[in-house]
């Protein structure tokens, strides 16, 4: 999966620095990971809530922070 824009993540870890760590984790897992569904991304952070065909919410530090993703499975983009 492709991040478009590492700089909002980056801008809000200086925000809230306590982000940064669990932030980076989510980065460096989501880029190195691809799947054909959105079915395949829930079975994997099944914590994880979809909130329309193309926007998830993942849960960033024990749930302290959400993250709101637009994904694009077929281009593997997010």
């Amino acid at each position: 999966m492709r991040i478009i824009s590492r700089k909002t993540l980056k801008d809000f870890w200086i925000k809230y620095p306590d982000s940064e760590q669990a932030l980076k984790a989510w980065f460096r897992e989501i880029s190195a990971k691809s799947w054909k569904n959105m079915n395949e991304l829930k079975k994997q952070y099944p914590s994880m809530s979809i909130v329309s065909n193309n926007k998830v919410v993942f849960n960033i530090k024990g749930n302290n922070y959400r993250l709101l993703v637009k994904i694009n499975i077929e281009y593997q983009l997010s």
